[in-house]
């Protein structure tokens, strides 16, 4: 039986690019080592579009990957079915990704499927995911807006989570607290006093405004200026290279919810 309620559905082309390039970059050496490289989209909505896309940006990484859409709603699934080709199909399933011959995924992307969802059934969703990974695979959940300008997802592996990032089309900030609206599930409701995701927002806030001397040299100046202002007192894990793209990424345990 599928594990999960259906979504509303709703997707558009290219709402997911910020995510599938920086799957693409950074979980590049996973596919390219993997025997059989099998990629997940879970919860692909009432349109197959994110995942066709999937398909064609992560065969810039294997040639040979492999896609499956898995919806928990038939109907979805049925109506996808004109889209399948060598190398792309779709299934009926949830959480419990329930594949062909049990086989586990390389990468799963969960992209705006666990928030409709309570927080408390996040840990549970990640554990039943994560469960089902590749050794060396990935599990990517997140948010977006609908049109893929403002991002932030969860990396985790077969282990827990990894790291969050955050994306953005970078003029389209006011300031980086404007990716509040995105955090995912697992933390929305944490950008509070006394958590360490607010914490982090308040400081990325303060070293926006610290680099308003950049904005004439456009966002991305000021932008890289107040990533590399982080990195005094946030665990950042990627560099210059990402940080150009409207990316940043931060361990886990320096974001996760504060106990209790």
């Amino acid at each position: 039986m599928a594990e999960g309620q259906v979504t509303r559905g709703t997707t558009h082309p290219n709402r997911l690019r910020r995510m599938d390039r920086w799957i693409a970059a950074t979980h590049g050496g996973a596919l390219r080592g993997a025997a059989r490289p099998l990629a997940v989209d879970l919860g692909f909505g009432a349109a197959p579009w994110t995942a066709v896309e999937l398909l064609r940006r992560l065969r810039a990484v294997r040639r040979d990957v492999r896609v499956v859409g898995v919806e928990i709603d038939r109907e979805r699934v049925a109506a996808a079915g004109p889209w399948a080709e060598p190398g792309l199909t779709f299934a009926h399933g949830g959480f419990e990704l329930a594949l062909p011959g049990g086989e586990r995924p390389t990468l799963v992307r969960a992209a705006n499927v666990l928030r409709q969802y309570d927080e408390e059934r996040v840990a549970g969703a990640w554990a039943s995911l994560c469960s089902r990974l590749a050794p060396d695979g990935l599990l990517v959940e997140g948010t977006c807006d609908e049109i893929g300008r403002r991002h932030v997802w969860v990396a985790l592996g077969p282990e827990g989570p990894r790291t969050v990032t955050f994306a953005a089309r970078l003029a389209s900030l006011g300031a980086p607290s404007d990716l509040a609206e995105r955090l995912p599930k697992a933390l929305i409701h944490r950008n509070v006093p006394g958590e360490p995701v607010h914490a982090f927002l308040r400081d990325f806030d303060r070293a926006w405004a610290s680099a308003a001397a950049y904005a004439p040299l456009g966002v991305r100046q000021r932008w890289l200026r107040a990533v590399g202002a982080l990195r005094a007192d946030w665990p950042l894990t990627d560099g210059p290279r990402r940080w150009r793209q409207g990316e940043v990424t931060v361990a886990w345990p320096a974001l996760a919810p504060a106990a209790g």
